[in-house]
């Protein structure tokens, strides 16, 4: 952040991440409370450690370690050598010690709880800033959590906007206990080489059972009148306690520090289309770009923005001519803008785009698909209906195949020759609920052909050679989200909710999978994280007054947003935490769910 005075240059890095006016609201105090806690100091050659060669030269030592240049006294002048070595002028090697690296870390658990309320957790925020730069200055690691949360779900090793999300969301009515503080101690591992350990909240703290070998930062407010001032009191473990005044920014600033740090206070960008209306929208295959769908069956892609204030992009378009029918449109894997189209009266098909044809090598290849119908074609989009998505893979000759889904339950192969330019077609699978580009690989999801009680569906992962199947569990549905999330989820398609019964979902999300259900009304658009439930996974629903969207987890509801008309279509993208609607006033809207903020509205006169 080049706008950042020459002071703050240290924490520019985490500091850029915030608008540039709360910057400059948290910059006094971060500068201030850096100055109170000192550098982190590395451990000493004096610690011990493995041997790792010399680094420098020291004016003690041992004869062994004396440089070579020193022993020319003791053949040219030996008196000199003599004196040289009384007085401590002789030069020696300096040994280097290389350190564990598990005994050089920080660790900073901070109290949420009633004591700690208010304008307390603005030093908090603070601290943390201080703390992540006092680390990666360092080199050590950093991992960081709340008193009250419950260790086993984990902690957190930066600091941005999601993880702040959390911490902000995480207010919490009880005082810190000593059961919790030992439960973190024994996750986190505080024992003797733990370096720096830090525990941020109350002097209520230093009651606790096992904090009397943690280093400690009480913060309390100033009770005088007409004075708005935090007095920080640092206790570290094995060094005298200093104390700093923070003064605290305006009322206006500091409700903004505790509520939503990262909204910055401008309008947000509305990019008006002038063009052809839209009557539809899809997330791409990998979902990083957003499928816009013209009335007159043209199409087009745009990338997403990445904040509120960035740039719209200008959608690239392309529109049939007259004996062209649309059939299917998505994003190449290398980038561009890819459409299978088909003229009228006759199965002949082309690509809009260009393909990878990296290998000529002629010879037999291997097929992953095991049904290959040739004579089974794709029906045309019926009217008001979108074009399918476009999904592409690497063959064994490292070319790229195509797959068509979502005209039909069926999904369809294309292929070009490089030198004809002639595309061949065939349907290679039945009963597909989806397909998507996730985790690396060409993802289908297909049912079983028996159907009944027993049935399930499958997730086929694409490869050169084969299509491995992989059974859902559980899933008798005919629905299947993928979703965008940090944390680990299904091993071969990360975050996933699969429809169970009717109103009954499967999540799975950390390593685990939850049951979800939706209450009446509700109907489920996607599956996304929620900072408000401290990045657990819940259903993106939209209620029965076709506006409110939900995120529905297992053990929380949380309202998202309010669309400005009835909502005509959502669905969010997998790749990217980003929800977006299309109202019947025309208006399309793309929602950040872990910043909690739009970015950007795309008034298109279309969607009704």
């Amino acid at each position: 952040m080049s706008t950042l005075p020459h002071a703050l240059r240290p924490w520019a890095s985490i500091l850029a991440k915030f608008p540039l006016e709360v910057a400059l609201n948290l910059g006094p105090l971060v500068a201030r409370l850096s100055v109170a806690l000192g550098p982190l100091r590395a451990p000493s050659e004096r610690e011990g450690g493995e041997p790792q060669g010399y680094d420098g030269l020291s004016r003690r030592g041992s004869f062994d370690r004396l440089l070579v240049s020193e022993w020319l006294w003791a053949m040219e002048a030996p008196d000199e050598l003599v004196r040289r070595a009384a007085f401590g002028e002789l030069s020696y090697l300096k040994p280097s010690f290389r350190q564990p690296q598990r005994a050089h870390r920080t660790v900073m658990l901070l109290d949420a709880g009633p004591d700690q309320l208010g304008a307390p957790r603005i030093a908090h925020l603070a601290l943390l800033i201080v703390m992540a730069r006092r680390a990666e200055a360092a080199g050590a690691t950093f991992a960081w959590g709340v008193l009250q949360a419950d260790p086993r779900r984990g902690w957190f090793t930066e600091v941005t906007p999601a993880t702040l999300g959390a911490w902000l969301n995480a207010r919490d009515t009880a005082p810190p206990s000593a059961e919790r503080l030992s439960a973190w101690c024994e996750a986190l591992e505080l024992g003797a080489r733990t370096a720096d350990a830090w525990l941020v909240g109350s002097s209520r703290l230093s009651r606790l059972v096992g904090a009397e070998t943690l280093s400690r930062i009480e913060v309390s407010e100033v009770l005088a009148p007409e004075v708005r001032q935090l007095a920080v009191e640092v206790h570290p473990a094995a060094r005298a306690p200093r104390s700093v005044l923070l003064d605290l920014p305006s009322p206006d600033d500091s409700v903004r520090l505790l509520r939503d740090p990262f909204r910055a206070r401008v309008a947000v960008p509305v990019k008006t289309v002038q063009h052809s209306r839209v009557s539809g929208f899809a997330f791409s295959a990998d979902g990083r770009r957003l499928m816009l769908f013209y009335e007159g069956g043209g199409v087009g892609a745009m990338a997403l923005p990445n904040s509120p204030r960035a740039t719209l992009a200008r959608p690239q378009r392309m529109m049939p001519r007259s004996d062209e029918t649309f059939l299917g449109a998505g994003w190449r894997r290398q980038g561009g803008l890819l459409v299978l189209m088909r003229r009228q009266g006759a199965y002949a098909y082309a690509f809009r785009g260009q393909l990878q044809h990296q290998s000529r090598t002629r010879g037999p290849k291997a097929f992953p698909w095991t049904l290959r119908d040739t004579q089974a074609h794709p029906p045309n989009p019926a009217r008001g209906q979108p074009p399918g998505r476009l999904t592409t893979y690497l063959d064994a000759f490292n070319r790229e195949c195509v797959l068509l889904s979502g005209l039909d339950d069926r999904l369809y192969f294309f292929e070009e020759d490089a030198s004809s330019r002639r595309v061949v077609s065939a349907q290679v699978a039945q009963r597909v609920i989806a397909a998507a580009h996730v985790k690396g690989s060409s993802i289908v999801v297909t049912r079983d052909e028996n159907g009944g009680a027993a049935s399930c569906m499958r997730l086929g992962i694409v490869s050169a050679k084969e299509v491995r199947q992989v059974r859902l569990q559980d899933s008798r549905g005919d629905t299947l989200w993928f979703g965008a999330s940090h944390h680990s989820g299904h091993p071969d398609a990360g975050l996933l909710a699969v429809n169970k019964i009717p109103g009954m979902w499967c999540l799975h999300h950390r390593d685990s999978v939850q049951l979800v259900a939706l209450r009446s009304g509700l109907r489920a658009v996607g599956v996304g994280v929620c900072p408000q439930a401290k990045g657990d996974a819940g259903l993106l629903a939209l209620d029965a007054d076709q506006r409110t969207f939900w995120n529905v987890g297992l053990q929380h509801q949380f309202r998202l947003a309010v669309a400005a008309a009835d909502v005509v279509h959502a669905e969010a993208s997998h790749a990217v935490p980003v929800l977006g609607w299309l109202t019947t006033e025309g208006e399309l809207v793309l929602y950040h769910l872990e910043h909690e903020a739009v970015l950007c509205r795309i008034h298109t006169g279309g969607g009704g």
